[in-house]
């Protein structure tokens, strides 16, 4: 049996239009930059700013958060690195939340993976200066100024 030319055009034209739709739908990525400011006592407290490149554009980001259980010091941290699975500069903002434990004294090296509630994966790394203590639970929460 014979397909019909016509039809087998229709169905590649589909075949193609449904792939092309595909291929747009995917995410994508874009660096970013955070200078965060950390300090407390049993509570803590962080607040920053920061920026994303992303789609050929420059988006001004701000950066606060709390943490809570053995906190102590105050800390600088510059943070370098990309956000991945981003459809959207929109999709970036968003709480994210770590448990997690270290010591700085003077200046040491930082590296987390967080991610937020749309799924945007933050893969950052920098360097913390200060005085800092900590073994807590904390959220971050980034917008976009």
């Amino acid at each position: 049996m014979r397909v019909p030319t016509i039809f087998r055009g229709v169905l590649v034209a589909l075949i193609v239009w449904f792939g092309v739709g595909l291929h747009a739908a995917q995410a994508d990525s874009g660096s970013v930059v955070l200078t965060v400011f950390k300090g407390g006592w049993i509570i803590g407290g962080s607040a920053g700013h920061g920026t994303l490149k992303f789609g050929g554009r420059t988006y001004a980001l701000s950066v606060g958060g709390i943490d809570y259980g053995l906190v102590f010091g105050g800390s600088k941290t510059v943070l370098r690195g990309s956000v991945k699975n981003i459809k959207r500069a929109s999709d970036i903002e968003g709480v994210y939340a770590a448990a997690g434990a270290g010591l700085a004294v003077g200046g040491g090296a930082r590296a987390i993976v967080l991610t937020n509630q749309k799924g945007a994966v933050l893969e950052l790394s920098g360097r913390q200066v200060g005085l800092m203590a900590n073994a807590d639970l904390s959220g971050l929460a980034i917008t976009i100024n």
